[in-house]
């Protein structure tokens, strides 16, 4: 597939994008409104809640063990077949950026049906063009599905014209896809510039955890990051782009649930 590449030439938007992206300001413009007020009241609640810039680069890919044994997916089949009241747990939301990539994100997929999870997946346009069949799965299983630019460009080093090109070419593409233009933007590297908003009618959403799952392939210490930080109504931030980080995400499910955390997906715990 189509590795991450920066600095890439891309093509002009053409005048149907165009006139799609108008359409759907008017749309969205409520919705924006209220959710970027929900956004804001959740970042003020946090005072401890930091916003990390993160890299991608650099991590090699290992092998991962096979999907859980049939007696392990019996039980955690048993917590699909039995839902958890979201509001009567602690809430947290677990979201996936870079992919999706043809080996990683379906054993992801696979880990994350035979526990009852849903999660968020920002998606690299390029990836997603290279993988729909991938994109559909993630749709039809009930994921969120957000916008992480086509390149994996710094929003804000670009012109205007330019990032918005990034993330309309992707919003194309997604749509093409699923049938839905998406609502959510992860922006690469936490970089964004709210004029932006207006531009493309689409909120960005951040983290409070940061598993640094890209600087290592130690299982055992992306999950102890995760763990050792997590809070109710945390938004974690992994990858589905290298072996170790699908790994270390079904054992953060795994603890989680055991200490009473339940998965919803990112916009559940903007939007409410």
């Amino acid at each position: 597939m189509t590795r991450i590449r920066d600095g890439q030439a891309r093509e002009e938007c053409g005048t149907d994008m165009e006139e799609k992206v108008k359409m759907r300001k008017k749309k969205w413009a409520v919705v924006l409104l209220a959710a970027a007020a929900a956004l804001l009241l959740r970042v003020g609640s946090q005072e401890e809640q930091e916003v990390v810039v993160a890299c991608v680069t650099g991590v090699a890919e290992n092998e991962v063990s096979d999907p859980a044994s049939e007696q392990e997916q019996g039980i955690r089949q048993d917590n699909a077949d039995n839902p958890i009241d979201h509001e009567e747990q602690m809430r947290v939301a677990l979201t996936f950026d870079d992919g999706p990539h043809p080996v990683y994100t379906p054993r992801l997929l696979d880990g994350l049906k035979a526990r009852g999870v849903h999660a968020s997946f920002f998606m690299v346009g390029e990836n997603a063009a290279a993988n729909p069949e991938l994109v559909e799965r993630i749709y039809e299983e009930g994921h969120l599905i957000g916008n992480h630019t086509y390149s994996h460009q710094q929003l804000t080093t670009l012109s205007e014209e330019a990032a918005t090109q990034e993330l309309t070419k992707t919003q194309e593409v997604l749509e093409q896809i699923t049938g839905e233009w998406p609502l959510y933007v992860r922006p690469p590297f936490g970089s964004w510039n709210r004029e932006l908003e207006g531009e493309v009618s689409m909120l960005p959403v951040l983290w409070s955890v940061d598993s640094l799952d890209w600087t290592t392939t130690n299982t055992a210490e992306i999950v102890r990051r995760v763990v050792t930080q997590v809070k109710e109504d945390d938004i974690i931030l992994m990858h589905d782009y290298y072996a170790s980080s699908v790994e270390a995400a079904l054992q953060v499910v795994d603890q989680l649930q055991t200490a009473g955390f339940t998965f919803v997906t990112a916009d559940e715990l903007i939007v409410e």
